[in-house]
This record gives structure tokens, C-alpha cells and sequence, in this order.
């Protein structure tokens, strides 16, 4: 059997990152940024009052309280100029430019709130209340690095730098198709010998989580033309393919017989459990990656958390290997096949990890109760209560 981590080093060796376009940068969230972005001025790019209140010169209110004339108000916006002289105030509101000659700003809270004559009963140190120019950011500073996922804080700071559109590596479009005579619709009524689809749901939804879109194509028979006329209709929209079913040893095996003819794909069994039943290769004239996952939904999770997961990440340009791990003690005695690495649906607390009941490849109500999977070696086929092991958080 193919080790686990020779599995993931071939897929990874095969996938490569998304071409970088340009985008609104409405358009770019989750999107992975593919460019340096500088900003062009400094943040803020003057001095601005960081309060409402009274723009002053510091010397003026050390004594208080004291009474002063206000001889004007500046609002964010204004782009007069203003000038402050020795025992006089101005009504300055958040945002707005500090006059020249002020060096403080009085908070409205700490006077009596005047419009022609201002009682101020508290002394602001010189730069009190005052955001200055480039204290955020200076001039051709980096604010974003190539690589960094884009969210609701990199598009602020993007629009804060002027900028409207940037060069990002797009988020991988990929297609979910299931496999099986005995699937139907969720929300259908259920037939004899049939079962609800629940594996494209699933990993439609991982994809998503992965900073991937995922779409549904929904499920087809075990008909390899059906298959492969589904197929070649979806690889027009997809970057990459993931399908669950039909990769087994028995007869109708859709997935394996209509890919197996090509050439491009490659069945084998990979030295985990569960899901040692794996397909990879590439499909079509664009050579889009395709990922056979075994049916039952357990393997076929497990499988995306280890493969799939970090070749979209690769395919993002972002650094691509096995999950990352912590260490735990185990609650429980656990089992594991000879000669496989096992991944155990289980119950990460702090620093300790519970195994869930039902370790079965088909308990799908197991895998929604866990948030981790607890590693066993290859070597290894049992592990006492107490003992330290590696575990995947979920």
C-alpha cells in the first residue's frame, strides 16, 4: 500500500497555483493577495483631531480653568487653511485637519461646550487627542504581503490605500459530484434500498470553509457514461473536481471505469483508515486536478482533510503540506490495523482527547459529534488510556 505522506507529495507535486487576475476589490475576499501592496501616502496624511472639541495651543489652557475665544469651527473635510494665534480656539470635529499652530485638542467633554467663548476646566498636554500624519502607516510602507488571505480587514486597508483593484490568485472553483445507484435527493421521499446524498453537501462545504468555491453537481448513477458525460459537461466552470464513490475493488465501480481508460488518473490503495481506496490524476484539455475520494462519508471527509485541503491551499499559492497536529492524552485505549495510519474521530478538551463512540467509515452522526482525529502510526496498533498521541483539530 502507498504511505499516506507519499500520497499528499505526489498530488502536491502535481497542482499547481491559479493564474493572478486583477479584481475590484469588492470582488476580492477570500481571495489570496498576489502582489505587494505599498501605500502611496501616509495614514493618516495629516495630523487630525482624533475627537470632537477644541483645537488649542497647548501653553494657552496649562491653567485652568480659563475662558478663550473660539474664532472658528473645522470640520473633516475642509481643506482651508487654517491658522491658530496665541490665546484662541477653534471647534475642531473627529477627522478633521489640526490647524497650524495648534498642538492639542481639548475633548468637548472637558468644557462647558461654548461656540463664541469656550470655559475649559481641564489642561490637554501637547499632542492630546491628535492622530498624527503617518503614525499608522508612512509613505511606501508594505501594508499587505503577497500571500495573505484577503478579509474584511485587508479590503479596508486596501481601500485605505487608494487602491480599487488588485492582483489576487482567484479562489479554486471546484465541482462535487457523488456516484451511486442508491442516492436521492435530500428532501425526496425515500425509496427502497435508497439513502439520502450526504457526501456533496459535506464536501461542497468543506470546500467553501477552505477558502475554495465549491459547487454542487449534485449525484449520478453507476452508469460511467452517465459519469462521464456529467464530467465533461462540469469541467468547463472548475479548477479542480472532487467526486465520492466508485473508486472501490467491486463491480460498479462508475469512477474507475471511466477514468481508469485515460491514462491520467491513478487508482490506489493508500495505507490509511479510513479511506484507503484513492484516485488522483488530471482530466480534460486544461489537465484540471480530479480527486476520487471513497463513498462512505467518513473516509471521504478524512480523505478531503488530508488531500484535498492542502492541494487548495497550493493551488492558492499558499504554503501547502500534511494538517497541522498538537499533542493530547488520550482518555481512552485506542485500535489501529497493522501497517496503517488510522485517523479516529474523537473529542479535543484542552489537552486532552476523548475517542467518540462509532468508528465506523459510515457513521456520519460520529464525525458531526467530533472536532478532531486522533493519529494513530502505522506501527502502532493499540494505544493505552493515558498515552500521548498526535491529533488534527478540525
Amino acid at each position: 500500500m502507498k504511505p499516506v505522506d507519499r500520497h499528499l507529495a505526489d498530488i502536491l507535486a502535481t497542482v499547481r497555483p491559479l493564474a493572478p487576475l486583477e479584481v475590484e476589490i469588492e470582488a476580492a475576499l477570500g481571495a489570496v493577495l498576489a502582489e505587494d501592496v505599498a501605500s502611496p501616502v501616509p495614514l493618516p496624511p495629516f495630523d487630525n483631531s482624533a475627537m470632537d472639541g477644541y483645537a488649542v495651543r497647548a501653553g494657552d489652557v496649562a491653567a485652568v480653568p480659563v475662558t478663550l475665544p473660539v474664532i472658528g469651527d473645522v470640520a473633516a473635510g475642509d481643506d482651508g487653511l487654517n491658522a491658530l494665534g496665541p490665546g484662541l480656539v477653534t471647534r475642531i470635529m473627529t477627522g478633521a485637519p489640526l490647524p497650524a499652530g495648534a498642538d492639542a485638542v481639548v475633548p468637548v467633554e472637558w468644557t462647558d461646550g461654548g461656540t463664541a467663548r469656550v470655559r475649559i476646566d481641564r489642561p490637554a498636554p501637547p499632542g492630546n487627542a491628535i492622530r498624527r500624519a503617518g503614525e499608522d502607516v508612512r509613505a511606501g510602507d508594505v501594508v499587505l504581503r503577497e500571500g495573505a488571505r484577503i478579509g474584511p480587514a485587508q479590503i479596508g486597508i486596501l481601500a485605505g490605500v487608494g487602491r480599487r483593484r488588485v492582483l489576487v490568485r482567484p479562489r479554486p472553483r471546484v465541482v462535487v459530484l457523488s456516484t451511486g445507484a442508491e442516492l436521492s435527493e435530500p428532501g425526496t421521499p425515500l425509496g427502497a434500498g435508497h439513502i439520502w446524498e450526504s457526501n456533496s453537501f459535506m464536501l461542497a462545504a468543506a470546500v467553501r470553509e477552505a477558502g475554495a468555491e465549491g459547487f454542487r453537481a449534485g449525484s449520478v448513477t453507476d452508469d460511467p457514461k452517465e459519469f462521464m458525460d456529467t464530467l465533461d459537461a462540469q469541467l468547463l466552470r472548475a479548477d479542480a473536481v472532487i467526486t465520492s464513490g466508485g473508486v472501490s475493488m467491486g463491480a460498479y465501480e462508475p469512477v474507475k471505469e471511466a477514468l481508469s481508460p485515460l491514462g491520467t488518473v491513478t487508482f490506489e490503495k493508500v495505507a490509511m483508515q479510513p479511506g484507503m481506496p484513492q484516485g488522483f490524476g488530471v482530466v480534460g484539455p486544461d489537465r484540471v486536478p480530479i480527486f476520487t475520494l471513497p463513498g462512505n462519508p467518513v473516509s471521504s471527509f478524512v480523505s478531503f482533510v488530508l488531500f484535498v485541503k492542502p492541494a487548495l491551499r497550493a493551488m492558492q499559492g499558499l504554503p501547502a503540506g500534511p494538517p497541522a497536529t498538537v499533542r493530547a492524552t488520550v482518555t481512552g485505549p485506542v485500535r489501529s490495523p497493522a501497517g496503517k495510519r488510522s485517523y479516529l474521530r474523537a473529542v479535543l478538551t484542552g489537552e486532552t482527547v476523548a475517542p467518540v463512540t462509532g468508528q465506523g467509515s459510515h457513521q456520519l452522526a460520529a464525525l458531526a459529534a467530533a472536532n478532531a482525529l486522533i493519529v494513530v502510526p502505522e506501527d502502532e496498533t493499540s494505544l493505552p488510556e493515558g498515552a500521548e498521541v498526535e491529533v488534527i483539530p478540525l
